[in-house]
């Protein structure tokens, strides 16, 4: 292949430069988006393979590899070639490669795909090395890759062209990987501990199973307004009553039509999980298990991980804390002694407090339970004591019916985790219900409806059970030290610009 013509006069336009190179290799016969292309070792692969391989040495072996180009020196004698898994040096000289492989040379841009296969050796300063054979366009790009020292700078177009932010920033390819590995410890672990993993539906003619805002669409074959899954417990509820199996979970995205935050993003993920004859202490020993083992997998096997500047030890048992003992030594106000919704209100105001005139008893515990206390949850905590009011489907507490069987853990000041003794009275469940819609109804909310097929299933006899959501986004926040849930989502909600 002639050379003497790869190099035509450019435009001074960097998107137009890389389309005349196109337009180049097309001229030249060489298709730059094969549909075939078969590496044979990815490039950590290979710097485990030859590990022992000394300096200056050959392998004898010839591999083929492919990936991105990050650098290029040399007019393209040395590139630095990416793949998924780490990078590996090319070399292209006239003593060691073909010219029909360097004729390609002067065509690759930064940011390109190719292939090379060639012989693989450690260069005197130490470095794998492919001495190319044949290189090969893989893709050629028309736009070029940030630059890789300082990446996307704005920090709202790293999330809006998330492509580009993995692609030069390795804290954000770490931070995805590990999600992946804690969704995957998360189901390893599930079903270790035999619990059966379910699909439920995403399209629900009747929302509920958590007080939230839905989205709304359309199914036009059925003329029916449906909405997108708030939450999966009413189904996750059913298959109990089926008695398909003892334990179940769903590792589920729910869409709640809410607002955004650093810690909210409309659809999220949810571990849900629902354990027959067990209790909710059943479940905290679960939970701390189960983050027991994803922060050890985490961090080379140890149960403290950083975050920021603290120290957040996950060895378990946790801290198991009553609500109105909390808010006791917090605010010196206790709720125990304390008989009606109007002296509850009346006691929180007397400390300074501004109470909502419509607040219950359990209502104004909670609320300066998040005033007083929750900002000091740094250490895994499980908050348990919940009021009644707060908590439509957990069973009273035996020693105080205003108290359910109820708790929150909390870690670095975040919920985390929402677990109950799950009610499964079916006539207290259809009383709490109703009185939930009809307090809906009251709110303006006018489509919140009866879920009557879920009542129905109830009635036919839902085991004891011992219910579990833990909120994966936030999780993995606090374990890949984020900031913001849009870190940890790939793609999160963004306005449209």
């Amino acid at each position: 292949m002639a050379t003497d013509d790869t190099s035509p006069t450019l435009s001074s336009d960097p998107l137009e430069v890389r389309r005349q190179k196109l337009d180049r290799l097309i001229e030249m016969g060489i298709d730059p988006y094969p549909a075939h292309f078969h590496r044979t070792i990815t490039n950590a692969a290979a710097a485990e393979a030859y590990a022992d391989l000394a300096n200056d040495t050959y392998s004898g072996d010839t591999v083929t590899v492919a990936g991105r180009v990050y650098s290029s020196r040399n007019s393209g004698m040395f590139i630095d070639l990416h793949d998924a898994s780490g990078k590996l040096q090319i070399f292209s000289h006239k003593d060691t490669t073909p010219e029909a492989a360097r004729a390609l040379l002067p065509l690759i841009d930064i940011g390109d795909i190719i292939g090379v296969t060639g012989k693989v050796r450690r260069t005197k300063r130490g470095e794998l090395t492919v001495d190319a054979d044949v290189i090969t366009m893989l893709c050629k790009t028309l736009r070029p890759m940030p630059e890789k020292y300082h990446g996307l700078a704005d920090v709202e177009q790293r999330y809006r062209r998330r492509y580009l932010d993995v692609m030069v920033n390795e804290e954000s390819r770490e931070r995805l990987r590990a999600r992946s590995r804690i969704l995957t410890g998360i189901r390893t672990f599930m079903a270790a501990d035999g619990f059966m993993e379910v699909e439920t539906p995403m399209l629900h003619p009747i929302y509920g199973g958590a007080t939230a805002e839905p989205f709304v669409t359309h199914h036009n074959a059925l003329d029916l307004d449906m909405y997108l899954r708030i939450a999966p417990e009413l189904y996750l509820k059913r298959v109990l009553v089926s008695g398909l199996t003892d334990k179940v979970f769903e590792v589920n995205r729910n869409f709640r039509n809410e607002g955004l935050s650093t810690r909210h993003n409309p659809e999220f993920t949810m571990l849900e999980a629902y354990w027959a004859y067990a209790d909710y202490e059943d479940v905290m020993d679960l939970v701390e298990r189960l983050f027991g083992t994803l922060v050890k997998d985490l961090n080379a096997g140890s149960t403290t991980h950083a975050y920021g500047d603290q120290q957040i030890d996950f060895t378990g048992p946790f801290r198991r804390l009553p609500m109105p003992q909390a808010v006791l030594e917090a605010t010196g106000i206790d709720f125990l002694a304390i008989d009606t919704d109007e002296a509850a209100r009346a006691a929180a105001t007397a400390r300074g407090f501004e109470i909502d005139p419509t607040f219950t008893w359990g209502e104004t515990l909670a609320f300066l339970f998040e005033e007083t206390v929750e900002g000091t949850l740094i250490q895994p905590t499980h908050v348990t004591h919940f009021p009644k009011d707060i908590s439509p489907f957990a069973k009273e507490m035996a020693e105080d019916r205003r108290l359910v069987e109820r708790f929150e853990t909390y870690c670095n000041a975040w919920e985390i985790c929402n677990a109950f003794s799950e009610l499964n009275d079916p006539v207290e469940q259809r009383r709490r219900i109703t009185e939930q819609v009809e307090q809906a109804h009251a709110r303006g909310e006018t489509e919140r409806k009866l879920d009557t097929d879920f009542l129905e299933a109830m009635d036919h006899g839902m085991p004891t059970a011992g219910g579990l959501g833990i909120g994966i986004d936030r999780l993995t926040m606090i374990l890949t030290n984020a900031r913001s849930i849009r870190d940890v989502i790939l793609f999160p909600t963004l306005k449209p610009v």
